[in-house]
Formats: structure tokens, sequence, C-alpha cells
């Protein structure tokens, strides 16, 4: 699936990651087509920042560049100082067969590094621009499968922050994880001894691109984070 996807969509690795552990592959989708475009939106524009914010610690987020979805895609909101870019990602930034890839209710906080930004999030700021453009997911999956955005190569030391307990990333799992996330291409799970008995590193490979998350411990805001799900 997620080669499929041609990586479209950072956290969408998050929701990619919902994907793999909920097996969806084979579902019927709950949601078959786009909702109305307002339903995506956030209308308070200074909330939405905050909540892009919250996906990292306050020591990163107050000087990153900060973007809200729009009516024809991504807006800058803030501009920042650090490198780092925290958005927040909608439903069809998972993959192409996600039977929740057009929920409106799908809120991704994330916070990307300067690698990522450059590399990882030009994908995510295109498919925000299809969905709102009225394309369908047909069309954008043909799409994908040559845009150059779509698949580029991830620059090294490309990584995110998804650290926020107010975003909702899936029907199932709600916030799922605060959790650090870091994109390679070529990668095997193995080759950071992801998804074996007893790592904290799980890890979905594609092809090219692996996505390597490790949950922590406390939430952007300093808080626990209840470990007992992972």
């Amino acid at each position: 699936m997620a080669s499929e996807r041609n990586w479209v969509g950072a956290a969408g690795g998050i929701i990619l990651l919902m994907a793999a552990a909920d097996g969806v592959q084979g579902k019927t989708a709950q949601f078959p087509s786009m909702a109305p475009p307002d339903q995506y939106m956030i209308a308070d524009r200074s909330a939405e920042i905050a909540l892009a914010r919250s996906a990292a610690p306050a020591s990163v987020s107050k000087d990153a560049d900060v973007i809200v979805l729009g009516a024809h895609g991504y807006e800058s909101a803030v501009k920042g100082t650090n490198g780092f870019v925290c958005l927040v990602e909608r439903s069809w930034d998972s993959g192409f067969d996600h039977p929740e890839f057009w929920n409106p209710k799908i809120r991704g906080p994330i916070c990307m590094n300067a690698a990522a930004a450059r590399t990882v999030l030009p994908a995510d700021l295109e498919r925000a621009q299809w969905a709102l453009s009225g394309l369908s997911l047909a069309d954008m999956r043909t799409r994908a499968k040559t845009s150059p955005k779509a698949n580029m190569i991830p620059a090294s030391g490309a990584m995110s922050f998804m650290l926020s307990k107010q975003g909702y990333l899936s029907g199932a799992d709600g916030h799922w994880h605060p959790h650090i996330m870091f994109f390679q291409a070529g990668a095997k799970a193995a080759d950071w001894g992801a998804n074996l008995k007893g790592s904290p590193v799980l890890a979905l490979e594609g092809n090219p691109l692996t996505w390597y998350f490790i949950p922590v411990a406390k939430w952007s805001d300093g808080t626990p984070a209840d470990m007992s799900g992972h």
C-alpha cells in the first residue's frame, strides 16, 4: 500500500501506520467520496495554528513556519526561523486504499524539520491541492505515479514530530501515541530493529520509502502518555 501511494503524505505516515495495524486492505471504504470542502477546514485560523504547533515541543514549534489549509491548498500563516514547518494534515494524506481517505474529521498535527520540509512536505501540499480542486481518488492515484513531488527522495535526516494529544488520526485510534517519525529511502524495518518483539521502533516499509515510528512517553505539553497500547 505504501508503494502504491508513491510516498505522498508524511503523516500519511501515521495514518498509514493505522492502516497497517488495523488491516484495512480489503475493507469497504467508510467514506467513499469527498465530503463538502468546508468540512475539512478549521474555521478559526488561530485555532489551526495552535493545533499545528501542538505537534512539537514549544521549544521547536514557537520558531517554526506554520501553514494552514485554505480554499485551494496550504497557505503561509506564520513565518519561522528554525527551518521547521508545522501543519495539520488531513485524511487525503493516507494511502489510496485507506477506508478513511475522505474522513473529514481527520486532523494530523505534524512538525517537519528542514530536511523533511524540503523533500517530504511538497507531496503533502500537492495532495491537498488535488483534493480541493475536486480531483477524484482515481485521478489522484494516477497522477501520483508520475508526479515529481509525489516521488521525491527524502533528504538525509528527514524527520517529524507528532506529539499532539489534540490530533485525530483515525476513527479507531483517535490521537494514537505521541511519536517521532523518520523517513528513509531504500531501507528495511530490520535496519533499525523495527517491528521486533520488545523493540520501541515501528516501521512501515514501502518501495522505495520506509517510515520509522518511535513512540515516546510524553505529549508536546509535557504530560505523560498512556503507552499501554503500544
